[in-house]
């Protein structure tokens, strides 16, 4: 059975659209405040849009005004992968799905309490699930 994290360029590709390919699989970022969820406000979890690993509960989301999606935590602390990312210039730690490596945005030492982090992350690289109801 083939993982995630086995698949060829051309599944990938296969699998996504142009643009989630090229910010998930290539390492691209979304342009400030065009992406779907960086206002939404509802109950659920956030999935990556590669694998379907949940990675951020809407109960950690907060509003950064950076103009991507950001979040204090994610959902837990074997959903999402860190390493260091020197590119463009500059020293960021990246943010990647621990399932299939897809990178999913950066994080940054200046987020809320309790954690002081802001995981900024890119809505082409989540799928948004609301929260059942009980009942």
């Amino acid at each position: 059975m083939t993982t995630e994290q086995s698949l060829s360029d051309i599944d990938w590709r296969s699998r996504l659209t142009p643009e989630q390919y090229r910010v998930a699989r290539e390492k691209g970022t979304e342009p400030p405040f065009s992406g779907e969820y960086n206002a939404l406000k509802a109950d659920g979890v956030f999935h990556c849009i590669c694998c379907d690993a949940p990675l951020f509960d809407s109960e950690q989301k907060y509003d950064s005004g950076t103009g991507w999606p950001s979040f204090w935590a994610p959902l837990d602390d074997q959903a999402v992968a860190t390493e260091s990312d020197n590119t463009l210039g500059m020293r960021r730690t990246e943010a990647l799905c621990r399932a299939c490596d897809a990178h999913l945005g950066h994080v940054f030492p200046d987020g809320p309490a309790p954690t002081g982090l802001r995981y900024c992350i890119n809505s082409v690289s989540l799928q948004f699930r609301p929260r059942q109801a009980a009942g």
